[in-house]
């Protein structure tokens, strides 16, 4: 082989090993539900941000998702306050998981029980986006979070997003991952209802 064609060919096999390894993150799968109703007492006043009963408290990341929803929430115009003096309570859970390309993963529970995609359900969709290169493994996320009106206790607000990520993206990190995903789901606030929509992350 002459010089030139062995340095194509070096080229050509260092790209190919670029593209094999380069960074991969889906959109994010964003769902939110609310009563017209409840509208108004959105977005103001007082609120506690909390984990949602159920998820396991033993997750470290936890405290990382709380603190971007919190972060969110006050962009919104909320005041974060003791559980005590709170108008409205946010309830936080989240689920990261390994997931191959192409699986399908059981519904996981997201704030309550219930049937899946109905307002107040609590149960969300684990999702596995193959997107290309290969085999890979991809690191998924859930979040989910619930409002309640601390009074009623009632739900006046759901939202839930998913998305996955290569083990080599800068959003595999817990808080770039929890700042980017309490982002989208909060993005629009307060969404339309029952809607599903796909946030791309900007790069």
């Amino acid at each position: 082989m002459k010089p030139a064609l062995l340095l194509l060919a070096a080229a050509a096999s260092a790209s190919l090993a670029a593209c094999a390894t380069a960074p991969k993150v889906s959109p994010i799968e964003v769902t939110r539900f609310h009563q017209a109703g409840t509208l108004a007492q959105l977005g103001q006043g007082s609120i506690f941000v909390e984990t949602a009963p159920g998820q396991d408290t033993d997750t470290a990341d936890i405290s990382v998702f709380k603190a971007a929803v919190a972060a969110e929430l006050e962009q919104l115009g909320y005041r974060e306050t003791p559980r005590s003096e709170a108008a409205q309570i946010a309830q936080v859970r989240m689920e990261r998981y390994v997931s191959k390309p192409g699986e399908r993963r059981s519904p996981v529970t997201v704030g309550g029980g219930g049937s899946v995609g109905s307002y107040g359900s609590g149960v969300g969709v684990g999702i596995g986006i193959n997107l290309g290169g290969g085999p890979r493994e991809m690191l998924a996320t859930d979040l989910g979070v619930m409002i309640r009106d601390a009074a009623t206790n009632n739900v006046i607000w759901e939202g839930r997003a998913s998305f996955s990520v290569s083990d080599n993206s800068e959003f595999a990190d817990s808080g770039a991952n929890a700042s980017a995903i309490a982002d989208a789901l909060f993005s629009e606030f307060s969404g339309n209802n029952g809607e599903t929509v796909e946030v791309r992350i900007a790069k």
